[in-house]
């Protein structure tokens, strides 16, 4: 996918998290396009790590800084916590010109909006950590759990049984929008 394409697609997505109740931070936006892109197979092409909150693509961040600059998103303070992304002044524009990949993959992004909206950052962490988790090793829940726990001591055993059992709902409840690799 190229840059406008993923812009629009990611600009698409902090919208829909935004209309389901999320804070829309850097975060919401790492986590959700991470879930839309290894669980429902978006092409969307970001390269992401394990860092120190869950996944997170370094590629990500500089869309998002060229986003930032191009005013296809603005970042709002919301004091006492951090920035909320809301769309910028050229947002319809990009939009407008680039509509064919957001529409295409619409009821991924819409799914991954309502599902992971009201989350927090700390549940995010958590569940995209146990999707990474599970491309690693998808063995049982309980070593699944183990490894959350082992690349993450801060979550205790029982949060990441708690992910493992959210993950795998979620990705029954996602089966019929996996698009094919």
């Amino acid at each position: 996918m190229r840059q406008f394409q993923q812009a629009s697609v990611v600009l698409t997505l902090g919208n829909k998290l935004r209309f389901y109740g999320s804070w829309t931070g850097e975060t919401h936006l790492q986590k959700a396009t991470y879930v839309m892109q290894e669980l429902l197979h978006v092409p969307i092409g970001f390269e992401f790590v394990l860092y120190k909150h869950g996944p997170f693509s370094f590629d990500l961040r500089a869309l998002l800084s060229s986003m930032e600059a191009d005013s296809f998103i603005r970042w709002v303070p919301q004091y006492p916590y951090g920035p909320t992304m809301e769309a910028g002044g050229s947002a319809e524009q990009l939009l407008t010109q680039f509509p064919k990949k957001p529409r295409e993959y619409s009821r991924q992004i819409d799914f991954v909006a309502k599902r992971l909206g009201p989350y927090r950052v700390t549940d995010l962490e958590k569940i995209a950590t146990a999707l990474y988790v599970t491309h690693e090793q998808n063995g049982p829940a309980r070593e699944r759990s183990a490894r959350i726990h082992e690349l993450k001591p801060h979550i205790s055993i029982a949060e990441a049984q708690r992910a493992v059992a959210e993950l795998d709902q979620l990705t029954a409840d996602a089966a019929p929008l996996i698009l094919a690799n």
